[in-house]
């Protein structure tokens, strides 16, 4: 039953009633209902609740024939385009639900542009990888240069560069972690 899986997430996750409250944007009252196998919420208010503990409804009410085993991001879904400019195209390929953990992108940089970011939280690393074209990396004071191929992992809690260092686009996948 939903009442019991949300007990079970919330106690497993180490989350008061309030700070689920917060967390998903239902209020306090009505998840002690829900909780309690008092309250039938909504799609949109279990959508919320999912959210909050990065599943899908399906997932949230472990129901399996509620849930695909398979997400699928598809290629011309503009929902998943986090930039697209002259200079730079950034789409993200992992499920957006995922992304409290991990974030995987594919990178296009035009011939000679750059993506230039402010450190993110506290423990973030980030490996790209280049599949066509050549880079330079900068991560705080060190940097290095890439070819088709390689690979670099490095801390981006600092102040970091992607630099398409070639006359051609770059295009690159990269993966973003969090501690």
């Amino acid at each position: 039953m939903l009442c019991d899986r949300v007990i079970e997430l919330r106690k497993k996750r180490g989350l008061t009633l309030d700070q689920l409250a917060s967390a998903c944007g239902v209020s306090r009252s009505m998840l002690s209902q829900i909780e309690r196998g008092r309250a039938n919420p909504t799609l949109a208010v279990t959508l919320r609740i999912a959210q909050a503990f990065g599943l899908s409804i399906g997932d949230l009410v472990d129901q399996p024939w509620t849930a695909s085993t398979i997400e699928v991001v598809r290629g011309d879904d503009a929902t998943h385009l986090f930039r697209d400019d002259r200079e730079c195209r950034i789409r993200t390929l992992s499920p957006l639900h995922l992304e409290k953990h991990v974030e995987f992108y594919e990178l296009r940089i035009a011939p000679r542009a750059s993506l230039r970011s402010a450190p993110h939280f506290e423990g973030t690393r980030e490996l790209l990888t280049i599949t066509r074209g050549r880079a330079r990396v900068v991560a705080g004071d060190s940097d290095c240069q890439l070819t088709e191929g390689d690979s670099a992992h490095y801390h981006a809690d600092q102040e970091h560069v992607i630099e398409n260092v070639s006359d051609d686009e770059l295009l690159a996948f990269l993966v973003v972690t969090y501690e």
